[in-house]
């Protein structure tokens, strides 16, 4: 007698997570076009195509809603490169870095709005962009130039500050993808080709990876 409800309580949770997720999608949509204060939650409602009380029972505000869903873009982020790290454990210290950058671009293609939300958030202070550095950018930052810092040691990497290069390589890939529709517009350049997004990858690693690891 108590499976049917136990049946019913999965599918309200089922239902639920599935609300929540289309509700992410679409307020990274949103914010990644129209910024935080350029969005509503009633955009984001009827983007998800939910009834707008919704926004209110899974995330009570649209502040609480804006940090969710860059959570939910960035540990997503973090996974892939943790997979990718894994998947290239036994490369060099050059190849290992080259597989990051390569996935660092095909992730910034897939989900534009990582890149864009940052983008619209870096034109002013605000408590947000404060959180946004502190929990996603300074660590991703911190570690990537520590691992430049090495790279520089052997060679690989040209002098300078491993942070300006880090930002450097961020920029020539998630910003520049960030801005595909102008780039599409003014230089005919089709950032969705995969070839293309080969093309910018290979240029990347040439331009700022250019020296080989010499073996002992």
């Amino acid at each position: 007698m108590s499976e049917a409800p136990e049946r019913t309580q999965r599918k309200t949770q089922q239902r639920s997570l599935r609300t929540k997720q289309k509700l992410l999608d679409a307020a990274l949509e949103a914010f990644s076009e129209n910024g935080f204060k350029g969005t509503s939650t009633r955009d984001i409602a009827a983007r998800a195509g939910v009834h707008h009380p919704l926004i209110t029972y899974h995330f009570s505000n649209k502040d609480r809603l804006w940090r969710s869903a860059i959570k939910y873009v960035f540990q997503d982020f973090v996974e892939e490169i943790r997979r990718a790290q894994e998947q290239h454990a036994g490369d060099c210290p050059k190849g290992r870095f080259a597989a990051m950058i390569r996935i660092y671009v095909q992730y910034a293609a897939r989900n534009p709005a990582l890149h864009k939300i940052v983008l619209q958030e870096s034109s002013y202070q605000s408590d947000r962009l404060d959180w946004l550095s502190e929990n996603f950018l300074n660590p991703l930052a911190e570690a990537a130039s520590r691992y430049i810092s090495e790279l520089q040691d052997k060679g690989v990497t040209p002098p300078g500050n491993p942070l300006i290069i880090y930002n450097m390589i961020r920029v020539s890939s998630g910003t520049l993808i960030a801005l595909a529709l102008e780039l599409k517009s003014t230089s005919n350049l089709d950032l969705n080709d995969p070839q293309v997004l080969e093309e910018l990858a290979d240029l990347i690693i040439r331009f700022f990876l250019p020296g080989d690891i010499e073996e002992n």
